[in-house]
């Protein structure tokens, strides 16, 4: 056999493998939205479970859900882009240094039922903060740190090392290297680890059951003070997420048509991850082209 039939063999190969990958993405998300769409509607999507003799609805689900999602956002982007640009340009090469780059890679893989424990033991129970948004954010916090700050650093160390050292060469301080011209150069690999962390606060359940609890007031949408215990805008009030009522419609089957909420509840957790992909790739490509001025 020649290199060129071994070339041949090899590519066929790899073309096969990336389509079968596709083509099981596609199956899988072709049979959520078949199953689902048809269910979604205004009321649907707006209602609350309460009414579930008249369909359920999943309104309060799903804004608990892109609420739990800019807490946590608020709280893992600094702390990760702090410790990334950290741990790539100012931590020294010692063995410190090295076992809180193992630690860091540890927690990335611990199971979320123990994340889950951990924050019911400390943060719900022992920081006094109860089954609540706030207790959620910060456990699965816990969960995206670890992906943060090992993307944002290696994405900060993939940036040419000739583009660093010119742009010390012509006087700029080490500081204003890293935000003016390494940052936006790893945008787009620390984007992407921005991504992966947000869609694990979607479709993430087992944790959120022990710190954010499975049930939420009724809230009020007219009221908007964050301290009263019915706004939606309060984040130490108990909250449902979309992935917590799926697993709860599912498990209890109480609702005469829970198939068919779990079904259409479902196919907004997709589009919703979905729009949420599309929009943050934009918003990174339009930050790359104003900070690196590329067109």
């Amino acid at each position: 056999m020649n290199a060129k039939t071994k070339d041949k063999i090899a590519t066929g190969v790899f073309v096969a493998v990336a389509a079968f990958i596709v083509l099981l993405l596609a199956g899988l998300l072709g049979y959520i939205l078949f199953r689902g769409v048809g269910h979604i509607s205004f009321d649907f999507l707006t209602s609350a479970p309460e009414t579930i003799r008249k369909g359920g609805g999943i309104g309060p689900q799903l804004f608990n859900s892109l609420f739990l999602l800019v807490l946590t956002m608020i709280i893992t982007i600094p702390i990760g882009l702090g410790a990334g640009i950290y741990m790539s340009e100012y931590a020294p090469a010692n063995r410190m240094t090295n076992a809180i780059r193992l630690i860091v890679e540890v927690l990335s893989s611990v199971p979320s039922i123990i994340v889950g424990l951990f924050g019911l033991l400390v943060i719900v129970n022992l920081f006094g903060f109860g089954f609540s948004l706030f207790s959620g954010a910060l456990a699965l916090t816990v969960f995206n740190l670890p992906l943060m700050v090992r993307i944002t650093e290696q994405g900060l160390k993939g940036v040419p090392r000739e583009q660093k050292e010119a742009s010390l060469a012509l006087g700029l301080s080490k500081w204003k290297t890293i935000t003016s011209v390494m940052l936006p150069i790893a945008l787009p690999v620390i984007l992407t680890g921005t991504i992966l962390s947000a869609g694990r606060v979607f479709g993430e359940a087992a944790a959120l059951l022990f710190t954010a609890g499975m049930s939420s007031p009724r809230l009020d949408f007219a009221d908007w003070n964050p301290f009263s215990p019915f706004s939606p805008l309060n984040p130490f009030r108990p909250a449902e997420t979309l992935a917590v009522h799926i697993w709860k419609i599912n498990s209890e089957g109480i609702a005469p048509d829970a198939e068919q909420i779990a079904a259409g509840a479902s196919a907004v957790l997709v589009i919703t991850v979905l729009l949420f992909n599309f929009f943050a790739r934009w918003l990174g490509r339009y930050l790359y082209r104003k900070f690196t001025a590329i067109k």
